[in-house]
């Protein structure tokens, strides 16, 4: 149930007397577009959706070995397809004079990146110097879930095309995934990856960039918690009085001072064939509302945000030595500090990049939900370790390519567990070559990040931050 990381962008509110209703509101205003934003990520991390196509992904006919590259192969010994096996010596810096000799460990849209073929380019001066592959263990609870639960997880066909789990408890659902479904097991164990129990990010920032070099930023508060399924030391499985439920994200805008207190709530439910509720609260109208999820293929929204598991087919294309930032050091300074502009790519500064074992799948909607919706095609890339998408490549309905963005992860202490890798703090960067737009959300810059008994107990309150009735406790 990855949980939503993504600020959100609102728009500018209407005078009083031009509001006759509600849903002319949402029409004149755009506003669920907007509200949309706030989920790019899983829920980014993940708007999950691609077509069975041929895989984009394309090891170099030849390249030439530079020092710190090691031989690439493209099947394992095993007969597994692979893409960019070997590695990279750590110490080694890709720069755009060499990076064609490591073209293969990375994705298609960092491809394009260097080659230059889009609006956005790498930068000429781009270092990406690599460090060692750390591999933290799963915590001990989640792994022994793992242990206890995986067996008794079995998948059901149903008669729409699409699948569902049973049995499932907690932990991952297929730590070994294998045929029959392999691309729908990465995907399964991507949705119910770990992360903490409770989330509050005081500060998160939301930072929009267009090819005229404009840059709008917002800033926002998140308190995320997982209703079920929990294996944290101390927190019951299940949050009595969420039995039905599975996570719940609560934004709220801080800055700018124009849409202060606009807030979001969006829950998802343990059973997968149920939509997920998302509610706003309007600081204007000083009330919520339920909103519609039907897709909306906006520039800011992304479209396609509100999804069910049950609705989607995955394919598995191969398994691959993925290049990734993994235990990321944001910068301190409000952006574009510390990003190398025009393009907004991370400096050296944030950390040395890892050659990760991924699985790459093709997601998309089964063809009897597909008419609707913006995406063909998404192209993920799955770490093998966490289950976190570390990159997405994203094709429109007539198989064009649309955006592209990478997950760099925050290894970070959750107290009574120790240091995990997980999505949970993760930085993530989205760019839209279709309309030259660029989107940039992270945790807090200097403000505190909580994670479970680290967060003040204000944040306890589940009717509050759990509920669609406490969004009309916000501004009392």
């Amino acid at each position: 149930m990855l949980p939503g990381r993504c600020a959100k962008k609102l728009t500018r509110s209407l005078r009083q007397n031009e509001l006759c209703d509600f849903s002319a509101l949402i029409l004149n205003m755009k506003l669920l577009p907007y509200l949309l934003s706030i989920l790019i990520s899983v829920l980014n991390a993940t708007s999950l959706y691609a077509q069975a196509t041929s895989s984009p992904i394309e090891s170099p006919a030849s390249a030439t070995p530079a020092a710190g590259a090691k031989p690439v192969s493209e099947t394992s010994a095993s007969g597994k397809t692979t893409i960019g096996q070997g590695g990279i010596s750590a110490g080694t810096t890709i720069t755009s004079q060499n990076w064609q000799t490591y073209r293969a460990f990375m994705p298609e849209g960092m491809i394009s990146l260097f080659e230059g073929q889009y609006y956005w380019k790498m930068p000429a001066d781009v270092q990406m110097e690599i460090g060692p592959t750390i591999v933290l263990p799963l915590p001990r609870a989640y792994a022994e879930a793992t242990d206890k639960y995986a067996p008794l997880v079995s998948i059901v066909e149903l008669p729409s095309g699409g699948l569902n789990l049973q049995g499932y408890r907690g932990g991952v659902p297929f730590p070994n995934p294998e045929e029959p479904h392999k691309g729908w097991k990465v995907l399964a164990d991507s949705w119910y990856g770990y992360v903490p129990h409770l989330i509050v990010d005081t500060y998160g920032t939301f930072c929009e960039q267009d090819r005229a070099g404009d840059i709008s930023c917002s800033a926002d508060l998140f308190v995320g918690r997982q209703l079920s399924f929990n294996t944290d030391p101390g927190i019951p499985s299940t949050i009595p009085g969420s039995e039905d439920k599975a996570y719940s994200s609560w934004f709220m805008t801080l800055e700018p001072e124009n849409r202060r207190y606009t807030t979001s709530l969006v829950i998802s439910y343990t059973d997968l064939n149920k939509p997920r509720d998302f509610y706003a609260f309007f600081p204007d109208l000083r009330r919520s509302q339920a909103l519609a999820t039907h897709a909306r293929c906006s520039q800011y929204s992304g479209g396609d945000l509100f999804y069910n598991l049950t609705q989607l087919k995955a394919d598995f294309i191969g398994e691959k030595k993925l290049l990734a930032l993994v235990d990321v050091e944001r910068p301190t300074d409000t952006f574009p500090a510390g990003y190398s502009m025009p393009l907004g790519w991370p400096k050296p500064s944030w950390g040395k990049w890892q050659l990760r074992d991924a699985y790459v799948i093709n997601v998309s909607k089964i063809p009897s939900e597909a008419a609707p919706y913006c995406y063909g095609k998404r192209v993920m890339y799955v770490d093998k370790a966490s289950s976190a998408v570390l990159w997405f490549d994203l094709y429109d309905r007539d198989m064009k390519y649309w955006r592209f963005g990478g997950d760099l992860l925050k290894t970070i202490d959750v107290p009574g567990i120790g240091r995990v890798t997980s999505n949970a703090a993760a930085t993530e960067l989205i760019w839209d070559i279709q309309n030259s737009h660029a989107t940039y959300y992270g945790p807090g810059l200097n403000r505190p990040f909580y994670v479970n008994e680290q967060a003040p107990k204000e944040y306890n309150d589940l009717p509050r931050y759990t509920t669609s009735s406490g969004l009309s406790e916000i501004m009392r």
